[in-house]
């Protein structure tokens, strides 16, 4: 047997208490562990460690041997995690401690959103322009804005209560995803909502609901670079461990009290998730074992151009990272893309479990669950067009329609049974009032009658009462922005940020290795053996050498462009959902990329330096490594400041070519000082470019080669090649230039962050809505009955 399986199974004989031994050896452990002060009881556990039996270990101090004992010890949590949660839910009752719990209230809650209607909307070279100079327009409220309004939810009513399990249901377009952002605490902007929406009886800005719930998704945007167990373990570490570590010291106070000794098992797990560097890791574990995702954890997530894992685990790994979250209230949206039957019900009874034996709450929409999946929920909304359709326990749900005048046949699945009962298509084969003709029942007639059933009135008597505040839990509703601290999140971006440089080495090797090429190229072209120093004109090809230099590093920078857009979705998803803030994103990707800029500068400078036949000065030689290496870092944070301000790869490409070529036409070299015009001297001043030519030009002219006089002139030779290109011929411009590019790094950087901060993913998909459909949403909401007609559609009086 492995080490692994040694320690597994050595870890469950202590367990199962198959050795009178290692019971008595045990108790004397705990017995030492009680004398402990709480804070160092809370630190320490009975270890079993294959060879050495039990052993007292310190969580926050773990050997590698130990972390990996510790981690096959509480692997069992995940193999059985109904007992798991059963067993940790006996220790909290046996001392009275009650977890805390969030229920959600809405009352009158309404979403809208804009969006042009009919051919408008369509993406069409012209409409793309016109919205752009429109929505620009009415910024500036200079225009009306002629974007019709488009009713999304309508005076959508309910209460989510904790230990229960809600199933959201409803066909496409029906609203679920707005309804879940709405309870979520994560609708975009660009949608209105109004209404009142509480936890717990607070309202939304009392507290951050985005660290208080967890939105699941039904987009799978991940690194395509990180293997499924980084990326659930990266969003653990941002996430936090929530209250685990208070709820875990109140524990010990409490049985110590009362000599309660604690389940072995539930206390070293406590103690893992709580303390030690290795608790996020123990939970990423323990979630992807439920998720049944333990089998490819050390797989690649993948894209179009890497393989890696199947769309249905990359759904399982959306609802995996989002898990790990400690908020106590789920909204889960539509996680069984690309799931089977079976899959889906395992994941959704794990879920489950969780709600119903430690008070969790979770809402969450499936759009064709099959009947064993359907029997697992508690309650059941039902949304179409925007209404609430039945609101209350799965029970009543089937009694409600029949009297309403329709059944579901035994033959079919009650959950497809719902979707299709208000569907002007498929209403008709369930009507059972065969003494009466049949009409198609609209939308909003089901809503009303809602209103008038049981359940209806008992959710309106319930939400007549306000939800008392006193009865929230101090640690239900987050408080704090995010679930680590500083220093925690910038670790856990710096440790993502190296290990994503070393599954994009190729690019850099590549990128080093052309660079290279290019330099050898370069020495061999301007090779010092044809250079000479006898005339200005033999300075100009010098000046060209450096020019050229310049662009090589420059364009060197290019691929960051790319690299940068093709993380921004993943950055934008965890930004919303308050993993960090986005200077430790920023920071980090300048920063664990310098020594790059470096080893380029380095290559370049190494090969082309005594090649070309520069100034044989090593100061000047390590001075010229300094100003390309700024250069390099510039337009880094050049490129990447573009990226994030286009954020589209496409567009972002355009604006870094056009600023390369402005910045080459106004540089110095391409047209001197002196040629360029007064319209333009502006662009002169602010060229990066510029300050590095004139730089890079002082640095060598001024050295001791071109300190010589040439016939018919007075000066030195490196002042008049200076001077005829229009560079000031001062010795501090070599400091000024380096200021200004190392000014540049700065600015460049800090724009970074200010459009990661402010700005919102780029979205080139204009909403737009045919005329006919705007009809039907409108007419639902009046409840006037719309008919089909070989032109569209018309009114009819009810």
């Amino acid at each position: 047997m492995d080490d692994l399986g040694e320690t597994h199974a050595f870890g469950r004989s202590l367990f199962s208490r198959s050795s009178p031994d290692y019971d008595e050896e045990e108790a004397l452990r705990w017995a030492a562990l009680e004398k402990l002060p709480t804070y160092d009881r809370a630190r320490t556990a009975v270890l079993a460690m294959p060879g050495e039996g039990l052993k007292e270990v310190n969580l926050e101090k773990l050997s590698a041997q130990e972390k990996h004992a510790l981690l096959q010890l509480v692997a069992w949590v995940g193999d059985d995690h109904e007992r798991f949660l059963s067993k940790f839910k006996d220790r909290l009752d046996r001392v009275g401690i009650q977890l805390p719990t969030i229920e959600v209230r809405y009352e009158n809650l309404n979403v809208e959103a804009q969006a042009h209607v009919g051919s408008r909307g369509l993406p069409t070279i012209l409409n793309t322009y016109a919205n752009i100079l429109e929505g620009v327009a009415n910024a500036l409220h200079l225009t009306p804005n002629r974007k019709q309004k488009i009713p999304i939810l309508h005076n959508v009513s309910g209460i989510i209560k904790p230990h229960r399990m809600t199933l959201l249901l409803g066909p496409p377009g029906a609203g679920k995803t707005s309804l879940l952002l709405a309870l979520a605490g994560t609708l975009p902007s660009s949608l209105k909502m109004s209404g009142d929406l509480t936890y717990n009886g607070h309202t939304m800005d009392e507290f951050v609901p985005r660290r208080s719930a967890a939105y699941v998704s039904q987009h799978d945007m991940h690194m395509a670079e990180l293997t499924v167990r980084e990326t659930v373990n990266f969003s653990a570490k941002c996430q936090g461990i929530g209250h685990r570590f208070d709820l875990l010291m109140e524990l010990s106070r409490r049985e110590k009290e009362e000599h309660i000794k604690p389940d072995p098992e539930i206390d070293i797990y406590m103690k893992a998730v709580a303390t030690g560097d290795q608790k996020a890791e123990v939970v990423t574990n323990h979630i992807l074992k439920v998720l049944g995702l333990d089998i490819c954890a050390d797989i690649m997530i993948g894209n179009n151009m890497l393989r890696g894992i199947s769309g249905g685990q990359k759904k399982r790994v959306t609802t995996a990272e989002m898990l790990v979250t400690p908020g106590r209230a789920l909204f889960m949206d539509e996680i069984s893309t690309g799931l089977d039957s079976s899959t889906t019900f395992q994941i959704v009874n794990s879920i489950r479990q969780t709600i119903h034996i430690i008070g969790g709450t979770a809402v969450i929409a499936l759009l064709q669950p099959a009947p064993e999946t359907y029997e697992l929920f508690d309650d059941i909304i039902l949304l179409s067009d925007g209404h609430v359709v039945y609101n209350g326990p799965r029970q009543y749900v089937l009694e409600f329609f029949e009297i309403m005048g329709f059944k579901c046949p035994k033959r079919k699945g009650v959950a497809d049974f719902l979707q299709e009962v208000t569907s002007i298509k498929d209403q008709g084969q369930y009507w059972i009032n065969n003494d009466e003709t049949y009409r198609f029942v609209p939308v909003k007639e089901f809503a009303e009658a809602f209103q008038s059933f049981h359940v209806g009135q008992a959710i309106r008597s319930e939400l007549a009462v306000p939800f008392d505040k006193d009865k929230s839990h101090p640690a239900a509703l987050k408080k704090s922005q995010y679930g680590a601290s500083m220093k925690e999140l910038l670790k856990a971006n710096i440790n993502r940020e190296i290990l994503l440089m070393k599954r994009n080495s190729f690019v850099y090797i590549f990128k080093a290795t052309q660079l290279t090429l290019l330099a050898i190229i370069a020495m061999t072209v301007f090779l010092r053996i044809n250079m000479h120093r006898d005339s200005v004109t033999d300075g100009g090809i010098y000046m060209g050498a450096i020019f050229f230099g310049i662009l090589m590093i420059m364009f060197n920078g290019f691929a960051e462009v790319g690299l940068t857009t093709v993380k921004l979705p993943i950055y934008f998803k965890q930004r919303d959902f308050l993993f960090f803030p986005a200077w430790t994103y920023s920071l980090t990707s300048w920063i664990i990329k310098t020594p790059l800029s470096l080893l380029n500068a380095t290559i370049w400078v190494g090969i082309t330096y005594y090649g070309i036949g520069f100034d044989p000065n090593i100061q000047r030689f390590f001075r010229q490594l300094l100003l390309l290496f700024l250069v390099n870092e510039a337009f880094s944070g050049l490129f990447r400041f573009v990226a994030g301000l286009a954020r589209h790869h496409v567009i972002a490409n355009t604006i870094a070519s056009f600023c390369m070529l402005n910045f080459m036409l106004t540089g110095g070299f391409v047209m001197a000082r002196d040629n360029v015009k007064n319209l333009w001297i502006w662009g002169y001043w602010i060229s990066p470019l510029m300050y590095a030519q004139n730089a890079l030009s002082v640095n060598e002219f001024l050295g001791h080669s071109w300190n010589k006089t040439i016939p018919g002139f007075k000066g030195p030779l490196g002042r008049l090649v200076l001077e005829s290109r229009g560079i000031f011929p001062d010795t501090k411009w070599y400091w000024i230039g380096a200021g200004a590019l190392l000014g540049y790094v700065l600015l460049f950087n800090i724009l970074y962050s200010v459009c990661l901060t402010f700005l919102d993913p780029f979205d080139n998909n204009q909403p737009t809505v045919s005329e006919e459909t705007l009809k039907i949403k409108q007419a639902n909401l009046i409840g006037e009955l719309l008919e089909a007609s070989s032109r569209g559609y018309y009114g009819r009086e009810q």
